[in-house]
């Protein structure tokens, strides 16, 4: 009775929940529905309770002071959104080190089209708002959200070839390390020297650690977040920067090579076929220890970069991004006078950088070097593919919406700046969709 309760919910819930998990597209569909409900809820009855919750004070307490008393809605900034930046920070590493950044010939393409994508909606921006106190926005048109662009992407299938969304995904891991440059040299406040130069002290603990052989995981994240993130915090530093860096600290090297671990496997797996089996449905002592075995040295055999890689990615998919997006997508437009969104051209730089700035830059830098002969086109890529690249790279919203956090204290601005975000985003995801379905 109870096996055939368990098989029908691993059948109808748990199953389907790991398949739907496993898709590239899960993450920007799970990611749209949050951006939906803070919108909701920021628009309903529940409205009040909804802004209070996220400015609700933790921190610690300790012989009657307090410390790290921050509001909820600034520990998802600055911490969940590390977590997040780590894993961007692992992708990064691995890419350098086997994927798609590692031959510097095929990335030349994807490389120069997101720094023209970064670059161009800049200009936009400073055509609206030069000479004026938000300036401070012009990095919110910069950011492409990958999440949301993958997963229009794939959403596709097979009508879209392969070295496109292989394309796209080098030239968003371009433009999110372009964003954490961005963030780490213009948007920090006050800078504490002390505490800056302790936390790359503990970076460099860290390093030592890795060049000396150490694969502990455990280790890691001790330095890396009682080290490196709280020093980066109290320094002024954004506290994401600590993330990326401290990703780049994490071995990439396993503890046993590919060989070994292949002549262990087999060693043990025909250990465990010739062990003496039993006739119930547990194991035996022996064949217990076997798997065990096998089981460390599994471990053993993947590096610790890709480990943390693997565990972390549906847990930053599913719960860290739709976190962040309840938290800062919700836009009361109750009352909300429409002449303040007009009485700056914050959300209309915004709009136009995302919107045409980024089209303009990466299509504009790709056919320029191309005709050049400086890099060719991928194979099975055609010009509608990369205009419909292009506007799918014009969605900033989780990005867009950090940086917009960053650059601005005054909340009608941020208004402004999320309005401008949306729009730019909705209208580049139907063009870019369009574009790519035909």
């Amino acid at each position: 009775m109870y096996q055939t309760f368990q098989n029908k919910v691993n059948n109808h819930f748990f199953i389907p929940l790991q398949s739907f998990m496993r898709q590239e597209k899960s993450g920007g569909i799970v990611l749209a529905i949050s951006v939906v409900m803070a919108l909701i809820f920021a628009n309903s009855p529940l409205s009040s309770h909804y802004f209070h919750f996220f400015e609700q004070k933790l921190g610690i307490a300790f012989n009657g002071s307090f410390y790290f008393n921050y509001s909820i809605h600034h520990w998802i900034n600055d911490g969940l959104m590390a977590m997040f930046f780590f894993v961007v920070g692992l992708e990064l590493k691995r890419e350098f080190i086997g994927g798609e950044l590692a031959e510097v010939k095929n990335t030349i393409l994807p490389i120069c089209a997101a720094i023209g994508g970064m670059i161009v909606p800049v200009i936009f921006y400073f055509a609206f708002n030069a000479g004026t106190p938000n300036i401070s926005g012009w990095g919110i048109p910069m950011a492409t959200d990958i999440a949301f662009s993958l997963g229009i992407l794939y959403l596709l299938g097979s009508r879209v070839p392969s070295s496109v969304k292989v394309f796209l995904t080098t030239l968003a891991i371009v433009d999110d390390l372009g964003a954490v440059i961005v963030i780490a040299l213009f948007y920090t406040s006050d800078i504490s020297l002390l505490n800056l130069g302790i936390g790359f002290s503990f970076l460099l603990i860290m390093f030592i650690a890795n060049k000396m052989g150490v694969k502990n995981v455990i280790f890691y994240a001790i330095i890396g977040i009682g080290g490196v993130w709280v020093s980066f915090l109290l320094s002024g530093v954004h506290a994401t920067i600590a993330a990326v860096l401290s990703a780049f600290m994490i071995p990439a090297d396993s503890r046993i090579s590919e060989s070994i671990y292949t002549q262990r496997i087999k060693k043990l797996l025909h250990r465990f076929c010739q062990a003496q089996p039993n006739e119930v449905s547990t194991l035996e002592d022996n064949q217990l220890q076997i798997l065990v075995r096998m089981k460390k040295d599994t471990v053993y055999a993947i590096p610790p970069l890709q480990r943390l890689e693997n565990a972390m990615h549906p847990l930053v998919s599913f719960v860290i991004m739709p976190v962040f997006a309840l938290a800062n997508a919700g836009i009361s437009f109750d009352g909300m006078d429409m002449s303040l969104l007009c009485s700056t051209n914050i959300g209309i730089g915004v709009m136009l950088g995302l919107l045409f700035g980024k089209p303009i830059g990466i299509i504009g830098s790709t056919l320029i070097l191309s005709r050049l002969k400086i890099a060719a086109l991928p194979d099975n890529m055609t010009v509608r593919h990369l205009f419909g690249i292009g506007f799918l790279a014009s969605i900033g919203f989780t990005m867009s919406m950090f940086v917009s956090t960053l650059a601005f204290n005054n909340s009608s601005h941020y208004v402004q700046a999320v309005v401008g975000i949306f729009a730019a985003s909705i209208l580049g995801s139907i063009i870019g969709y369009r574009l790519l379905k035909k």
